[in-house]
């Protein structure tokens, strides 16, 4: 096999299916030994060949003749998350790029969120993304080269209903990914997240029993996940090497570029502001360019590409 990432190792975790399968495929494709990373939890039925999800892809990638090896560790586990990487050295000797993919849902409205809830989504998809991450630095710091992918999404980046706590993790997962990219530009180390649209057995827990949610879970459906994969082998590839700090989106065939907070109104006084003059001034002045309550679907109204 021949491509972009030829020589190169990739970790991708929760590559077993969806979104993270096909990274993991497309990135052997393109000459990358890859870690393919998966708890192997199943969402629905039991694998007919006995392998885990990790493990079948493994077999469909030597079986086209890349190299590939399984890996059944927890992102929210840092040792986990160091035993993961410590298995890219061992058996391929280098790693030169992480794909934070792995990810859970526990959707309820938030008022009737409950602990347990909120921190078992932050716990893999936020402290996840830090602890691979982190397993990963000093080792591109030594080598002067690394790229980090981040999954993120617009239910953290615009908005969605009953995804408090998904959203808060996504959005976090964004202030990361720049930081860790500035923190490390200076040692040739990018960092760039990605929001993917795709409907993968993740999302097919997304309760479907009001209007809105039957409209939004249909609208899912039509988005292949296995289209993701080509931006995301770019993006870490030497190709895309003066590419970091960035959010991208990938919906099918279309592929986006998001804006990040910058301030877009000012209000200043000399006599300095007391609650009075801000609620006589400041909210007025500033109405017309707040940002209404719309979900990613309001946002993203035309059909996928």
């Amino acid at each position: 096999m021949t491509g972009l990432m030829q020589g190169k190792v990739v970790v991708v975790t929760g590559a077993g299916r969806g979104v993270g399968r096909g990274i993991a495929v497309d990135m052997a494709r393109a000459g990358a030994a890859v870690v393919v990373n998966d708890l192997g939890v199943a969402l629905s039925g039991a694998s007919e060949t006995g392998l885990s999800p990790a493990q079948e892809v493994v077999a469909e990638i030597t079986a086209a003749g890349g190299q590939a090896i399984a890996d059944a560790h927890s992102v929210a586990d840092w040792d986990g998350a160091q035993a993961m990487v410590q298995a890219a050295l061992d058996s391929f000797g280098r790693i030169d790029a992480v794909v934070n993919n792995a990810g859970n849902l526990r959707d309820v409205l938030f008022h009737r969120m409950s602990q347990e809830e909120f921190d078992a989504v932050i716990q893999v998809h936020l402290k996840g993304t830090f602890n691979v991450s982190r397993a990963a630095a000093p080792h591109f710091k030594a080598q002067e080269s690394g790229a980090f992918v981040h999954m993120t999404s617009t239910s953290g980046l615009i908005g969605n209903l009953g995804q408090a706590n998904y959203a808060a993790a996504k959005l976090g997962i964004v202030g990361l990914s720049k930081c860790i990219a500035i923190d490390m530009q200076r040692f040739g180390v990018r960092s760039n997240a990605v929001a993917p649209f795709a409907w993968t057995r993740m999302v097919s827990s997304i309760p479907d029993e009001t209007p809105e949610q039957k409209k939004r879970v249909e609208g899912l459906k039509k988005l292949v996940a296995e289209k993701i994969a080509p931006f995301v082998v770019a993006l870490t590839s030497d190709a895309g090497k003066e590419v970091t700090g960035q959010i991208f989106g990938v919906r099918n065939n279309e592929i986006y570029l998001f804006s990040q907070p910058r301030p877009i109104r000012t209000a200043h006084t000399a006599d300095g502001w007391t609650p009075e003059t801000v609620a006589e001034r400041v909210f007025p002045m500033f109405r017309n360019d707040f940002y209404p309550l719309h979900k990613s679907g309001d946002v993203f109204t035309w059909d996928p590409v």
